[in-house]
């Protein structure tokens, strides 16, 4: 079954009638489409009877203004097209539908706040490789099985009616939103009614991630120990051992509400915790103290206790990596992008949020304070601990991803460290420095669009 990239234009009405399609004649020969019987025209959950006119020196398809409406087309998209002569099927696509958490209607020029640019990307991306792509918040789920509302860009974005896609691309920022009974019962039908493939389809929180890469051989050397901060015997216990341990919200993000709790000389104990105002430090005598002030917070967040590491440093701030690693044209994990994050200020948290910034892998290790011998290895190190972390989380947790955005460390001996997987990977946090026009992390989504929906 061969894909071929095809650009679909309108014809006038009056021509044909409108369930006829008008394609290349040079096509039809070489796929054998016949032309005396009604075939099935499919793009995401449309499906339609139409008859095939073959037109000859033309290597585009023809489509009826009516048809196209249906179909929830704009004006001459490039897309896949193929035909599978025992179902006589006519399939055009792949139809992507990107579920992100809100959107701004009376903003046409800035639909969807800061991610507006990262949509627009998506769809020169997509004019390019060969598919269509509309976005859609939980809002615009509804009863209707087979077709729902969705913005999309033909010369400015628009809100149109469009088919159920064949692959959704799961980018909600809210667990509250992506656990509404209408978003799973959604995602539930995408693959059980309509065939469809959703990816990224929840949120990872800490603790499933370090309890179910724990018991995997080949990451022993990445994990520092870490536990589910569960009552006052695990803190001490973890406190007795290590100098230093970080109290980590199981499900924050962006460097909210991490607590860093260091042994002083004296014996008491110094608390650094990141707010919306910067770096708040407290100090206890005691270490049961230390727990009472916590444990009200327990009470509203999870939290998870994680050995504290001594990380190399750039100009005495420390450094991290984030490495993007998504599923490519294959199905196969392969790594898009390792950028070092360090931290800003008097921070001890790397994310851009927080004020870190961005430098290139090579510029941080080569200025960092570990042996020369590691420093050499440190990039090809940090690629291979991010694909084994990316394909064990993969066999280890019964969900379908896509992307993950994987934080790792280095210490100064250059051993690597994992510190926590992200399964909704900031746009901004992972954008290469050499910023082209359409980045390879927007390409290879599109990519493993395209394998997963068998274009």
């Amino acid at each position: 079954m061969s894909t071929k990239k095809i650009s679909v234009q309108l014809f006038k009405p009056g021509i044909v009638q409108a369930n006829a399609i008008m394609l290349g004649e040079r096509l039809i020969k070489l796929w054998k489409i016949p032309t005396d019987r009604p075939l099935q025209l499919v793009f995401g959950s449309f499906k339609q009877e139409i008859t095939v006119i073959s037109v000859p020196k033309y290597s585009g398809l023809r489509i009826s203004a009516a048809l196209s409406k249906q179909m929830g087309l704009s004006s001459r998209p490039v897309l896949r097209v193929h035909y599978h002569a025992g179902s006589r099927t006519l399939r055009l696509g792949p139809l992507i539908g990107i579920m992100i958490s809100r959107d701004f209607p009376n903003m046409p020029d800035n639909p969807f706040g800061s991610i507006s640019m990262f949509c627009r990307e998506l769809v020169n991306a997509c004019q390019k490789q060969g598919a269509f792509v509309y976005f859609f918040t939980p809002n615009h789920i509804t009863s209707n099985s087979s077709s729902m509302q969705g913005w999309s860009y033909d010369e400015g974005w628009r809100m149109t009616q469009m088919p159920i896609p064949d692959v959704v691309n799961n980018r909600l920022t809210s667990r509250k939103m992506e656990n509404k009974p209408s978003v799973q019962h959604f995602m539930r039908e995408v693959k059980s009614l309509h065939g469809g493939h959703i990816f990224n389809e929840k949120f990872l929180d800490k603790t499933e991630v370090f309890d179910a890469l724990r018991n995997e051989s080949n990451l022993h050397r990445y994990m520092p120990e870490s536990h589910l901060l569960n009552g006052y015997n695990i803190l001490k216990k973890m406190c007795t051992k290590y100098p230093v341990v970080f109290l980590k919200p199981v499900r924050g993000s962006l460097g909210k509400g991490i607590i860093r709790v260091s042994k002083q000389t004296d014996g008491t104990f110094q608390t650094l915790s990141t707010t919306l105002g910067g770096i708040q430090k407290n100090m206890y005598s005691t270490l049961p103290k230390l727990f009472n002030s916590i444990s009200g917070k327990m009470k509203s967040t999870r939290y998870q206790i994680q050995q504290g590491l001594t990380l190399i440093d750039h100009g005495k701030h420390p450094v991290d990596f984030r490495a993007l690693v998504q599923k490519n044209g294959n199905g196969q994990w392969s790594i898009t992008s390792i950028v070092a994050r360090i931290a800003g200020g008097n921070h001890f948290v790397s994310n851009l949020a927080r004020g870190g910034s961005l430098s290139h892998v090579k510029e941080a290790v080569m200025k960092s304070n570990m042996p020369l011998a590691a420093k050499n290895t440190a990039h090809v190190n940090l690629k291979l601990a991010a694909m084994q972390i990316a394909k064990s989380l993969d066999n280890t947790i019964p969900a379908h991803f896509g992307e993950l955005g994987i934080d790792l460390a280095m210490d100064t001996s250059g051993r690597i460290w994992l510190l926590e997987v992200n399964s909704k990977p900031s746009k901004n946090d992972n954008t290469p420095l050499n910023e082209q026009k359409i980045r390879p992390s927007v390409k290879q989504l599109i990519q493993y669009c395209c394998f997963l929906s068998g274009f």
